[in-house]
């Protein structure tokens, strides 16, 4: 069984509720990312408290209130509530409640709620195209073996 903690990228933007869209926008565009984490830190952990995509600037802001831009802070577009994976779940339940929520990234948590990374479908529907070519592989070498014991 794979996990979501021995799957998911550790390399995670954040931001912060109260830094402006704008700001957001930028770290995206710098870190080439579609989405970020929106956390607060206390206790020298980092924690997630909501998450902000591109989708939203784009669907939520630009499309609607691009003379307010400036003063349009990250929280007052963070996809609420937000769903969080634990590391050590297995990679099958996490999908399955991506799936339930209609959500394409999910920030990954330890056991005492610490960001440790980000699980995506792109990167779920990557991993599983790959374990199903094997399959297609095995299958195929499989049937060439018979073939041959036969000849």
């Amino acid at each position: 069984m794979v996990t979501v903690g021995e799957f998911c990228n550790r390399s995670v933007v954040t931001v912060g509720k109260t830094d402006t869209m704008l700001e957001a926008a930028r770290r995206m565009r710098v870190h080439h990312v579609g989405c970020l984490v929106i956390a607060t830190k206390a206790d020298g952990r980092v924690t997630p408290v909501g998450i902000i995509t591109d989708r939203d600037i784009v669907v939520g802001v630009l499309a609607t209130a691009r003379e307010y831009l400036d003063t349009i802070q990250v929280a007052d577009l963070a996809t609420e509530p937000l769903v969080t994976a634990r590391e050590n779940e297995s990679l099958a339940d996490a999908l399955a409640r991506m799936r339930g929520h209609g959500i394409r990234r999910m920030p990954v948590v330890d056991e005492k709620g610490a960001l440790v990374g980000l699980v995506a479908f792109d990167d779920i529907l990557e991993f599983l195209s790959g374990e199903l070519a094997d399959l297609a592989a095995l299958v195929d070498r499989e049937r060439r073996r018979e073939v041959e014991r036969r000849i």
